[in-house]
């Protein structure tokens, strides 16, 4: 089981992805872990009761931040509650860290030397039958415009492309915004997508 690192390798501070973030206070070794991830051990129906009503309460404010984390089939730890800075790192399409899950605890290690100043981040792994609900700012060459699971780019790119063809067809109309609205049968516009191309690899 990895050990607590003997130095502390971050600091927390504003970040241009999201909100605040967590920074490498030195350089930071490849493959060493860096930071628990911690919180309270919760059921998986307490875990989407409480994540049902983040989204409920998101609809109303305006936000809501979700801090639940999959630990295994039975229990999820809810990184909300209690000391945990580990919340804080944001998500990337082109990460410098990992999480791995060891014996019952999350650990969040290195994938690469980092460089001190550098803003650490994970893929968060979102599966993409959500893709529309968590689109991505990470800004890195690689990003796919939405926060979901490496292993499922193909199947987001699919996504993505049968929505432009749909829009081509004239099922769909662009608003401007970089959203894209569906029509009814009567023509009415329904809900609204946001839509993002894939970035080369």
């Amino acid at each position: 089981m990895p050990q607590a690192p003997t130095k502390r390798y971050w600091t927390v501070r504003s970040s241009s992805i999201h909100n605040r973030g967590i920074f490498a206070r030195c350089d930071i070794p490849n493959d060493v872990p860096i930071i628990e991830y911690v919180g309270e051990k919760i059921t998986k129906a307490e875990s989407t009761r409480r994540g049902d009503a983040l989204m409920n309460s998101s609809k109303k404010t305006g936000g809501a931040a979700v801090y639940v984390f999959t630990l295994n089939q039975k229990y999820d730890i809810d990184g909300a509650k209690g000391k945990n800075p580990a919340r804080y790192i944001n998500h990337s399409c082109d990460p410098n860290c990992e999480a791995y899950i060891i014996r019952g605890r999350i650990w969040i290690y290195s994938l690469r030397e980092i460089k001190e100043g550098e803003e650490l981040t994970y893929n968060y792994g979102f599966d993409v039958d959500t893709w529309d609900d968590h689109p991505c700012r990470c800004g890195t060459e690689r990003c796919v415009g939405y926060i979901v699971e490496e292993k499922q780019w193909p199947k987001l790119l699919r996504k993505l492309e049968k929505l432009e063809k749909e829009s081509k067809k004239g099922k769909l109309e662009l608003n401007g915004k970089g959203a894209v609205v569906a029509k009814k049968a009567d023509g009415k516009k329904a809900a609204k997508k946001v839509v993002k191309k894939k970035k080369s690899a």
